[in-house]
């Protein structure tokens, strides 16, 4: 593994944390992700599923995890099934993990081999009563193949139909919202990778040069640095692009006075970094360019100082738009009579500023968690207000990574250039 390894401390906190959850009688069962095709022979590159990567390290396709607490004999409390090493798969993939190798990773006792799987079951299956299975329930996600979870649900569920099927996907929301001290050091790392690349990017950016030519020195950065590369699709929108808020076919030639919003962050060990910058082409922003993104910096740093235990997403996104709309009445873009009268289902900013301000941050860019539930320390949000003015050509946004701390907060990206002045003196360098 490129990122080194990690404390196996980690997991078996974690697996102990969602062995608390589960009732009395109950076996868990968490598969990896598939490998997904291309066309012909090809393959896309392995990502593994984040839950079983929470509850155990291993980052190996055809990977199963049990875990049943209430096993008549120990060893089969926790077992890790693994996909066995071949003479063919050493030549032509490489190294599998070992038994002992997953041990130390894990902190797993017993690891056994996949194709013993279906012969240990039955015996599981004889003493369990509750069966937790696994799915993709993210509130905004949308899945159109079929998955390694949804072939063993529907399996599994004709294979032994008597069995009390419960849900394991609510259960590790409320767990892997919360971060422990070894997630915060990945993410850290994460966010000094995407600083890295920022900077690099600071004295790169000039007219001429394309949004693609952008992205290949962000891609350079995270991959010297140990990084497998971004956690999600960078943004990389110069001039009106700036005003769509997913571009990502990165094409277009930077112009002289154009503001790039870049949209990017590393990923590392499998958790993600998520900043916004937006800067100008030529380094300096002209007077209304300044005031637009001075106007977002305000709302950001405001928004920051309501990231804090014992708020709520609902109010916290209602304090933030009751800021905007101040800030647009400003900019000459909200007038304050019809900000008055608007219908408060309907608010008017939403026409500049159409998205939220915040989400979980974690193994996901968009992280898992209940989206209605009182912050809490050792969360961690995104921070990104945005005023996106397509008549004029002009998007900003910026964008943060916020600690929920007992004390506060503590923003993991303090030290990524933000100021206009800063931003301004770094690209005249």
């Amino acid at each position: 593994m490129r990122y080194g390894s990690i404390s196996p401390d980690l997991f078996t906190q974690n697996r102990r944390r969602f062995t608390q959850q589960l009732p009395p009688a109950s076996l868990a069962i968490f598969q990896s992700n598939d490998i997904m095709p291309t066309n012909a022979d090809g393959t896309m590159p392995f990502r593994q599923n984040n839950d079983l990567f929470h509850l155990s390290g291993v980052d190996q396709e055809e990977s199963i995890l049990v875990i049943f607490p209430d096993a008549v004999l120990p060893q089969y409390r926790e077992i890790l099934f693994l996909k066995e090493t071949s003479e063919h798969i050493l030549v032509w993939e490489g190294y599998k993990l070992t038994k002992e190798q997953a041990r130390e990773q894990t902190g797993i006792r017993t690891i056994m081999w996949l194709d013993s799987f279906k012969s240990v079951l039955p015996a599981l299956m004889n003493e369990a009563e509750n069966v937790f299975l696994n799915a993709n329930e993210h509130i905004r996600s949308v899945v159109e193949v079929e998955t390694r979870d949804a072939r063993f649900i529907k399996w599994i569920k004709e294979a032994y139909p008597l069995h009390t099927y419960r849900r394991a996907a609510p259960l590790l929301h409320q767990l892997r919202a919360i971060k422990s001290e070894e997630e915060i050091r990945l993410m850290r790392r994460a966010c000094d990778i995407t600083e890295k690349a920022f900077r690099r990017l600071l004295g790169f950016v000039k007219p001429g040069v394309m949004e693609y030519e952008i992205e290949a020195e962000i891609f350079h950065e995270f991959l010297r640095n140990a990084s497998r590369g971004p956690a999600y699709g960078s943004i990389i929108a110069s001039g009106a692009n700036a005003c769509i808020l997913h571009y990502v076919s990165n094409d277009r030639q930077c112009q002289d006075g154009d503001v790039l919003l870049l949209d990017f962050g590393a990923e590392f060990a499998n958790y993600a970094a998520d900043l916004s910058r937006s800067i100008p082409v030529n380094g300096t922003f002209t007077k209304r360019q300044r005031a637009v993104y001075e106007a977002v910096l305000r709302v950001m740093k405001f928004a920051t100082s309501q990231l804090v235990a014992g708020n709520n997403i609902e109010e916290y996104h209602a304090a933030v738009g009751r800021q905007m709309e101040q800030e647009l009445i400003k900019l000459d873009l909200l007038n304050e009579q019809d900000v008055k009268n608007q219908d408060p289902a309907a608010p008017l900013y939403k026409k500049y500023f159409m998205h939220g301000t915040s989400h979980y941050l974690g193994l996901d860019v968009h992280d898992v968690g209940a989206k209605y539930r009182v912050f809490e320390p050792g969360m961690v949000y995104t921070c990104e207000p945005g005023i996106y003015i397509r008549e004029e050509g002009l998007g900003i946004r910026l964008e943060n990574d916020i600690l929920i701390t007992k004390s506060g907060n503590e923003d993991l990206m303090k030290n990524i250039p933000l100021e206009a002045d800063d931003i301004e003196r770094l690209m005249r360098r």
